[in-house]
């Protein structure tokens, strides 16, 4: 074994470069060949790429899909977000578990199969979803259940499975500027080397095209910024770890308009000077990576990437896939920087900015997949013509992953300024009782507002948009996402590591029917402290969905409430009832009472 472990490593080690900054890759190879990183493999690492064993040990423990201990030959991951148990994942999970005869998070004795949760799989419209050693299955029922009971049985290894159990849906059903036009490759390179470097960035500036991933950063001064800066080194970094729950768009994007996000990166290269991008792919994504590896051989073998792209002398450009390992954090740009570095995925003190000090301590461009599409548009057809759609803050079309409560779940494209109103309509929302925009760091719209429009200047979004009809109980919505940020804080600064905590906690009490206005108070307090005083984004709108459910269906909390002042969500007396059956005493002082 140790034998073995060894070569293994080095040849792993020999594929990296021997290159500490690329641990997290390692560490997945690792672990994709033996199911885990155990203790041995920890020190082999270190001792190899020259890191305390530490260092190796804080990268392993930051990331869910990565495990010191066996998970099984079969590692079954059920998707929880709110759509997917809006479809019954519980009810199948509960099914799942029996059949194989396991509990949640435990291997079973014969070491075949492991089932848990994991938080959203990016697959809400075509849920419940789950990964089986990564790989993703989407509409489970008790059926397919059952089929994959079987086959896990049997031990039928995971390329010999039914190959309709991988088909992954686009789901398109509304296409606009972008979804509807057809694109060849090479073309918007060609357009942005004929007008050259300065000329092309001038219409990016003029496009007035927002960043598509939430904060809607200005692209064309982003890129100026990174040109502009000092540095031996520059990179372009695409932001694919769409882990916010109930987006699917950059899925959508990379699996069928690849070339476009392709082509897009090297603009920015063109633009900035960069020689190297870098596509972050969540790990939930892993199915689609052998695909868009054969597309990257395409894009060199027609001179798209490489050297001298499309013969220029000097435009030296390629492009690298890291795949990320579970950690919804790695969402925020400094957080991905940091995991593309090998470590544990913890956002940055702000400023510097990754355009002046970023991968690797070079000036780098963070842009979201959505975006890096949206520049091949200006490339094509100018500044002037996409600033023509949309509205003035908030230009071109925006694509919206549509999910929950509608007829027709899946993906839509619109130009800014389109209403709430309208999106429901054209997906087939029927009483709808609210609308969680932007996930579970978003804001929570009832129906008096579906009249709002999605624009920056109004109600901005990374593509989220989950309907909830008017059945839903808005409380079990909020209590699903306090326990998914009470999952995903990183844990580095006290606020959100400590808050989150106490507030799924507090959630819980009240689903328990032990909540009193005190929790109600301490909800709206923690929310102020998180929002305040948090390192990052993720605390800061950790609170955001509890607060907006408790202003806007607030019946949906009190309904659970105790009429007293407080009541614990311990009870002493009843955990002592143990101690006293052993003792064989029940008199009133083995009792704690009520009423002194």
């Amino acid at each position: 074994m140790e034998t073995g472990l060894g070569s293994f490593i080095e040849q792993v080690l020999t594929r990296q470069g021997n290159d500490p900054g690329r641990l997290v890759q390692i560490l997945r190879d690792v672990q994709a060949e033996y199911g885990h990183v155990a203790q041995r493999a920890i020190e082999i690492l270190a001792e190899r790429l020259g890191l305390p064993v530490g260092a190796v040990e804080s990268t392993l423990d930051f990331y869910s899909f990565l495990t010191r201990e066996p998970t099984g030959a079969y590692r079954i991951l059920f998707s929880d977000n709110i759509t997917d148990r809006m479809a019954g994942n519980q009810a199948i999970f509960d099914h799942m578990a029996k059949r194989l005869g396991v509990t949640r998070g435990v291997v079973s004795p014969d070491g075949l199969v492991s089932l848990d949760f994991t938080s959203c799989t990016g697959m809400c419209d075509q849920g419940p979803a789950i990964l089986v050693n990564g790989m993703a299955i989407t509409h489970m029922t008790l059926r397919r259940a059952d089929q994959i009971c079987e086959l896990v049985r049997s031990r039928v290894p995971l390329v010999e499975w039914p190959s309709d159990f991988f088909r992954i849906e686009h789901n398109i059903r509304r296409a606009d500027m972008l979804l509807s036009s057809d694109f060849m490759p090479g073309s918007a390179l060609k357009a942005a080397i004929a007008m050259g470097r300065d000329a092309y960035l001038a219409e990016v500036k003029r496009s007035n095209l927002r960043g598509r991933g939430g904060a809607g950063f200005t692209t064309g001064v982003k890129w100026e910024a990174a040109r502009n800066a000092r540095g031996e080194a520059r990179y372009i970094v695409c932001n694919a770890d769409e882990g916010e729950p109930g987006t699917f768009k950059d899925r959508v994007l990379l699996q069928f308009y690849a070339e476009r996000v392709f082509e897009g990166m090297a603009l920015a290269g063109y633009v900035v000077g960069a020689k190297l991008g870098l596509v972050y792919l969540r790990g939930e994504y892993l199915y689609m990576r052998a695909q868009l590896e054969e597309k990257l051989a395409e894009f060199r073998a027609a001179r798209l990437l490489g050297k001298s792209i499309l013969g220029v002398e000097g435009f030296d450009f390629d492009i690298e896939i890291h795949m990320g390992a579970g950690a919804y954090i790695c969402g925020e740009e400094t957080a991905l920087i940091e995991s593309l570095e090998g470590k544990a995925g913890r956002p940055r003190i702000r400023p510097p900015f990754p355009v002046a000090i970023g991968y690797r301590g070079q000036p780098t461009v963070v842009n979201n997949v959505e975006t890096l599409c949206k520049v091949t548009e200006v490339a094509l057809h100018g500044g002037a013509w996409y600033e023509g759609y949309g509205t003035k803050q908030s230009t071109g079309t925006k694509i919206l992953s549509v999910s929950g409560d509608v007829e027709r779940p899946g993906i839509y494209e619109y130009p800014f300024g389109v209403r709430i109103s309208q999106v429901l309509e054209d997906a087939g929302a029927r009483n709808a009782r609210a609308v969680q925009i932007s996930g579970a760091a978003g804001q929570c719209l009832t129906s008096r507002e579906f009249g709002r429009r999605i624009a920056f200047e109004d109600v901005p979004t990374a593509g989220s948009f989950m309907v909830f009809g008017d059945h839903r109980d808005m409380f079990e919505v909020a209590r699903n996402f306090a326990h998914f940020f009470q999952h995903e804080s990183c844990g580095f600064c006290t606020p959100c590591r400590v808050g989150t905590t106490i507030q799924a906690k507090i959630m819980d009490k009240i689903a328990a029917g032990h909540g009193t206005q005190y929790e109600m108070n301490e909800l709206q307090h923690l929310r102020e402290v998180m929002r305040t005083a948090s390192h990052c984004g993720l605390g800061q709108t950790a609170g955001a969905a509890i607060a907006d459910t408790i202003a806007r269906f607030r019946e949906d909390y009190e309904k659970r409430l105790a009429r007293k002042d407080f009541e614990p969500a311990f009870d002493l007396d009843a955990a002592l009832a143990r101690a006293r059956e052993i003792t064989g005493r029940d008199d009133a002082d083995s009792r704690l009472l009520s009423d002194a």
